[in-house]
């Protein structure tokens, strides 16, 4: 029997004049600078792949000889001086003058919460779009200097590596992180203690771990419950993400919301606005709350007061998105703070509500109670979930609520290829200060045919290397015969970028229907097989592990790309990772998107591609419906979606394969039937110059900073001001308004002309009961507009009534011809973020 297999590292010196490498290595401002990236990849590549691009861990493997080498070889040094300048430069910029015209750093601070952030594949923390989008988010506020934080949760299990066996079933393999080989380091005071917060779960008190990721000028709070003082019960509720069942889950959102804002009061962070992405961080409300009544303020008064200064993005209208929690969870889970809120249970627990059963306490609901500033992912999302969260505003149409909307975007830094920056360097000067600049990147006209055209080339040449060793790997485990891996990878081997590429990669759910394009396999292996204009189709993405309709997808596909008239040109590629992910959005020609419409909320996979150069085949939902240009400045291709479910997945398949016969094809293909024709380059061209400075998240974080941010902090400074004063007050007039409003009626105190004359205007008198409300205390309105071919009201001009000894009046300057006016009265109240946010209004 063989011995004991003990394990040794030999961590090398690092030469005093590359002392410096820690540093880069330690802030994840390398996971979009490639400059810093190439001083690792550039002392040892194989090693800095085989360490999954992580520089931390590259310093503790990488030779002694190499290093010291690379100490005394001035091209090297030239590099790593090169990097370090940009490095240092960087740390040391001020904020945006975009930026200060809103947010006064030292003043003005915002806290952002969320589950998951998808910085790097080195901090695999992250499973989705989510995370994606927060580590974006993140980015892009350190780009511009927002003084900003962020908060998460840091696992041992982030999400899953996948492999792919031989019958094309999913295998989840569980990524368990060492600490000490990631981008983090601990928190600690101004004594160099560890810091540590307490938080109360059930029947005790569970301790957490503070650690520091740095995300160039942004700290990023990450907190941990594995440590010696807990139950070994407790180590693990941040363990896996999204790991267990219910209990695990409320646990994990207690630690990130309560525990997060103790952890920020811990380290002397106070922030002016606070920011729930998800629902997974609201309990950070009821923390808050419980200050707040700790401070001296009741129950409602401190929701006001917390409410007035946080926002709350809603990311999915997919209900597994939105965590539901039963009462006797909360009830268990919270039973040491509820006695502290300064409401009795049933007050706390209505919070949660969400109108779909007694006992549900819904994580969605709390953000959108406990604060006043809503927003979904873009404008469609944002319509889609104010209609789905309408009974918190139960008199307000869908439309007039609330819940606004902030189009996604990404950060283009990370995910435009270095061949672009590159050649950007070359043509565009000064590019990187332009990013909202939409005319300015007119300029990619500027850049010669045969330049664009090397470059997109390269990309896929680089895509195809890539692809072919990943299937060899995958076949290889599998124990497919040689020969049938040779099929497979027969036209991707070759490395020919004339064959036309098309894409599709993203998580794996049955609304996103990776499936759709095989309605028709003969028509698709047509496509794909043609003689004269070929076509190769990428598959890759994960399914949930308990998702086992999002796993038979990726079965299917799998069977697909074996049979012999696909094989060798659609393939399922296993391991989807954010490495796949940027190879795959900058090699490919063609981004295929086709969700159930509308369920998309936003997606970003195809505004990285777009950013590329790769043109959008996708249904028109999500940022696609605002970033799509027909001609003449036409930029993708739009799929329409087809509302009845019985025909729309034929429908749109039909769509799906008619634009890429009809349009993809001969338009890449060209006359010379060589790819990459001058009308494809004009679409490519397109595609960038359009989303660029739209989609980028610089543009996404200043639409917060404009809209939300911003108002958050001023409103909470106002609110919280003399002692919480304003809170209070408004506090104590809103339980007024309710206690008044089904007593209060309109009536006509004249009935008004049904027809008056050019340059007479309309008298409108109308006497309300306010049922011991002040006058003061409503508005009253008159809404003018004319029906639309499809018999709706569109207003075109609103009156505001003024009260004239008791009675309301106006007199109202109509419009030319047939028109419509309604009378409509709402609670108005200065310290009120959004006129509806009541959810009251009487119609006459």
């Amino acid at each position: 029997m063989p011995g004991t297999l003990f394990r040794l590292e030999l961590r090398p010196q690092i030469p005093p004049a590359l002392s410096r490498l820690s540093d880069l290595a330690s802030n994840l401002m390398y996971s979009w600078d490639r400059d810093i990236r190439g001083v690792f990849w550039r002392l040892d590549k194989d090693l800095w792949r085989a360490c999954g691009n992580n520089p931390k861990l590259f310093l503790r493997r990488v030779s002694q000889a190499v290093l010291e080498a690379a100490a005394d070889d001035d091209d090297f040094l030239q590099d790593y001086h090169g990097a370090l300048a940009a490095y240092d430069s960087y740390l040391a910029a001020d904020a945006k003058p975009a930026v200060l015209a809103h947010l006064q750093p030292g003043q003005d601070l915002i806290a952002y919460f969320c589950a998951e952030f998808g910085l790097h594949e080195s901090l695999p923390i992250y499973s989705g779009g989510l995370g994606i989008l927060a580590g974006d988010h993140c980015k892009a506020a350190s780009d511009l200097g927002l003084p900003f934080v962020a908060v998460g949760l840091l696992y041992r299990e982030g999400y899953f590596i996948q492999t792919i066996d031989g019958v094309g079933r999913q295998v989840a393999t569980p990524q368990t992180a060492n600490f000490d080989e990631l981008p983090i380091r601990l928190a600690r005071d101004a004594t160099g203690n560890e810091l540590r917060v307490a938080v109360p779960i059930a029947d005790r008190i569970v301790q957490l771990r503070i650690w520091q990721a740095d995300i160039g000028h942004i700290p990023l709070y990450l907190l941990d419950s594995d440590l010696p003082d807990n139950s070994e019960a407790d180590r693990s509720i941040t363990f896996q993400l999204y790991g267990g069942n219910t209990d695990t889950r409320i646990q994990q959102e207690i630690v990130l919301g309560v525990g997060g804002v103790r952890a920020l009061r811990a380290l002397g962070v106070a922030p002016s606005a606070w920011h729930i992405n998800e629902g997974h961080a609201a309990f950070l409300i009821l923390e808050r709350v419980r200050e707040q009544v700790a401070r001296g303020l009741d129950f409602d008064s401190a929701l006001e007061n917390v409410a007035a200064g946080t926002v709350f993005t809603t990311h999915t209208p997919v209900p597994a998105g939105h965590d539901i929690f039963h009462h006797a969870q909360v009830q268990w889970f919270f039973q040491q703070l509820l006695p502290h809120y300064g409401a009795d249970e049933a007050r706390v627990l209505a919070l949660g509500a969400d109108g779909h059963g007694e006992t549900r306490f819904n994580m969605t609901a709390l953000a959108l109670r406990g604060s006043r500033h809503h927003n979904g992912v873009s404008k469609i999302h944002g319509g889609v979930a104010s209609t789905m969260e309408r009974s918190l505003w139960p008199q307000i149409t869908p439309a007039e609520n609330p819940i606004g909307s902030v189009t996604n975007g990404v950060h283009l830094h990370t995910f435009i290829a270095r061949a672009w920056t590159q050649l950007f360097h070359d043509s565009l000067r000064g590019w990187r200060n332009q990013l909202l600049d939409i005319d300015y990147w007119q300029r990619i006209d500027e850049i010669p045919d045969h330049r664009f055209r090397a470059v997109r080339r390269q990309l896929k040449r680089d895509l195809l290397i890539d692809i072919v060793e990943r299937i060899e790997r995958q076949h290889r485990r599998n124990e497919l015969p040689e020969a049938l891996i040779a099929q497979a990878t027969q036209h991707l081997r070759t490395h020919d970028t004339r064959t036309l590429v098309l894409g599709f990669a993203r998580r794996f759910a049955t609304y996103k229907r990776a499936t759709l394009i095989l309605r028709d396999p003969a028509r698709l292996s047509r496509l794909l097989n043609d003689a004269q204009r070929p076509a190769i189709l990428i598959f890759a993405g994960k399914a949930h592990p308990k998702d086992q309709p999002g796993q038979d997808l990726i079965r299917q596909l799998h069977e697909m790309s074996l049979r012999p008239e696909f094989i060798g040109r659609l393939f399922m590629v296993e391991g989807y990772d954010m490495l796949l992910a940027r190879n795959l959005v900058q090699g490919c020609d063609v981004w295929l998107n086709n969700p159930e419409y509308p369920m998309e909320a936003s997606g970003t996979s195809g505004e990285k591609a777009g950013i590329n150069g790769v043109v959008n085949v996708s249904v028109m939902d999500g940022w696609w419906a605002e970033g799509y240009q027909p001609e003449p400045q036409q930029n993708g291709f739009a799929i329409v979606p087809v509302l009845d479910p019985n025909i729309r997945d034929a429908e749109e398949a039909r769509q799906l394969l008619d634009l890429l016969e009809r349009e993809v094809v001969p338009r890449y293909y060209g006359a010379d039937g060589d790819g990459y024709s001058a009308e494809w380059l004009r679409l490519s061209r397109n595609s960038m110059k359009s989303l660029i400075p739209r989609f980028n998240s610089s543009r996404q974080v200043m639409d917060y900073v404009r809209g939300y941010y911003a108002p958050a902090s001023a409103a909470a400074r106002r609110l919280d001001a003399d002692d919480a004063a304003q809170a209070r007050e408004l506090a104590a007039w809103k339980q007024r308004v309710r206690q008044a409003w089904p007593g209060v009626s309109m009536r006509l105190a004249q009935t008004p002309s049904s027809v008056v004359a050019a340059g007479e205007r309309l008298r409108l008198l109308v006497d309300v009961e306010l049922n011991g409300l002040d006058a003061r205390d409503l508005v009253v309105e008159c809404r003018v507009g004319r029906l639309d071919a499809h018999n709706q009201f569109v207003v075109q001009q609103v009156v505001t009534l003024a009260v004239d000894d008791g009675r309301w009046r106006a007199d109202v300057e109509p419009l030319c011809g047939l028109q419509h006016y309604q009378i409509r009265a709402y609670p108005h109240h200065r310290a009120q973020a959004h006129r509806f946010e009541m959810g009251l209004m009487i119609w006459l």
